[in-house]
């Protein structure tokens, strides 16, 4: 079994996120980068079906030689080897184009992601890189298991119950909560991991389809109008006039 997992260096959830003076670039500035959370818990399963001999698990990261502490930590909590794209993530086209051309010819059973990066939310990679290799994709799953040597048992949670899949390898798939419970690296883990392989390769050329004109973060929240029980008919006033909702 080849597992191959995606990684996402993406800025710790207590990042103040700011912008440079035209809004048109995330300030890095004393930013803390992580392994994507999400990221973890497709890594967390991998690791889980390979163990005891049962196959290997390496890493891709589309990014510059600044995120290579995130990729040795995902060596760190048990995969055996890494690539790095060696270009900055501009979008997901560009990412899943990177990460498609270099496991075409590689024979993974599976490609794994997180349900999506906790920075841009797009959850379009597992999907587009499914795309580009011509294979099944199954998004946001809940469970994936080994049924055989040629297919995969997945769960996706759907509105109003639960989805169960049976899929042929190769297929990418996107991992939510509840596929395994993320990984911390030992001491041991630690120190392997700055032994294990970890290849950088130029990115493949790849047509720019999507640019950011600018960032904006969200009004802060306004003052609160309490208003009491009996007081509907204010309340829908307000709602109408200030709120304009209906």
């Amino acid at each position: 079994m080849k597992i191959l997992v995606c990684v996402s260096n993406v800025p710790d959830t207590t990042t103040k996120v700011t912008f440079n003076g035209d809004n048109t670039q995330f300030n890095t500035l004393g930013v803390q980068y992580i392994l994507n959370p999400y990221d973890e818990i497709a890594l967390a399963r991998a690791i889980e079906l390979t163990e005891g001999g049962k196959g290997t698990v390496s890493i891709i990261h589309v990014g510059e030689v600044g995120s290579e502490p995130t990729i040795r930590k995902a060596l760190a909590i048990g995969a055996d080897d890494a690539v790095r794209i060696n270009a900055a993530p501009r979008d997901a086209y560009f990412v899943a184009a990177q990460i498609a051309n270099y496991a075409k010819d590689k024979g993974f059973q599976m490609i794994l992601t997180g349900r999506e990066s906790i920075d841009y939310n797009g959850c379009q990679v597992a999907a587009m890189v499914a795309e580009f290799l011509n294979i099944p994709s199954i998004s946001i799953i809940k469970k994936l298991d080994i049924e055989s040597t040629t297919q995969a048992s997945l769960v996706r949670e759907i509105e109003g119950g639960k989805e169960i899949l049976s899929v042929s390898f190769p297929f990418t798939a996107s991992c939510a909560e509840g596929v395994a419970e993320p990984k911390i690296p030992n001491m041991r883990g630690i120190m392997s991991a700055r032994t294990k392989p970890l290849e950088v390769i130029e990115p493949a050329p790849v047509d720019q389809l999507l640019s950011f004109q600018s960032y904006s973060i969200p009004e802060p929240r306004g003052s609160v109008t309490m208003l009491g029980s009996d007081e509907t008919e204010k309340l829908v006033e307000l709602l109408h006039t200030k709120s304009k909702v209906i």
